[in-house]
């Protein structure tokens, strides 16, 4: 989220989840931004600050100002940071042999964050097996409904995808991305109680 039409949009579309991007990025805010941006969304859907490989100087100025509900890194980051009581670890893996460092839920990404790279959806669905698996990268509401057809995840997540440009979301694109994957995840439940 870089605007407040963006936060609103989400809220309004259903979505699950919000972050916000303290990374190099397009897509980047600084604590105090994100804490401003994020007010209407607080008590109503957790607030993710999204980072790769933070200083720790960064991690402490994120907990501090923005304060998140969830913090999501790369898996490896986290043997250097410690949370406080109620924030919760979202570890990020790209590849099925960094699983095991993870445990209980987490993210798995496409090769570079940010970019739109398709995850490998083989690695990710044997990785859901076993983890709370939140899908990502390259996903967008043309290919959402495959993506946990095959996968089979626990959740997804959508960046550029849903944008009409690099760094702004669409509303329309939000919408549709949610509604798509509600119908998927609808269509799971369906199959697993037959």
């Amino acid at each position: 989220m870089t605007d407040a039409r963006a936060v609103g949009a989400a809220l309004e579309a259903g979505a699950d989840a919000i972050g916000f991007v303290f990374a190099p990025s397009v897509r980047r805010v600084d604590p105090a931004q994100a804490f401003e941006l994020a007010r209407p969304a607080r008590g109503r859907v957790p607030c993710v600050a999204v980072t790769q490989h933070p200083d720790r100087a960064l991690v402490q100025e994120i907990l501090a100002v923005f304060q998140p509900d969830w913090l999501q890194t790369d898996v490896e980051d986290f043997a250097d940071i410690e949370l406080p009581a109620g924030v919760i670890a979202l570890p990020v893996v790209r590849d099925a042999a960094k699983a095991g460092l993870a445990t209980g839920r987490l993210l798995f990404e496409g090769p570079r964050s940010g970019t739109g790279q398709v995850a490998d959806w083989r690695a990710a669905r044997e990785v859901a097996l076993a983890y709370e698996l939140v899908l990502a990268g390259g996903l967008a509401p043309e290919n959402v409904e495959e993506a946990i057809a095959q996968v089979r995840p626990f959740g997804v997540d959508v960046s550029s995808g849903v944008e009409e440009r690099p760094g702004r979301k669409s509303p329309e694109r939000m919408a549709d991305f949610v509604t798509r994957a509600r119908a998927a995840f609808a269509r799971l439940t369906r199959e697993k109680q037959q």
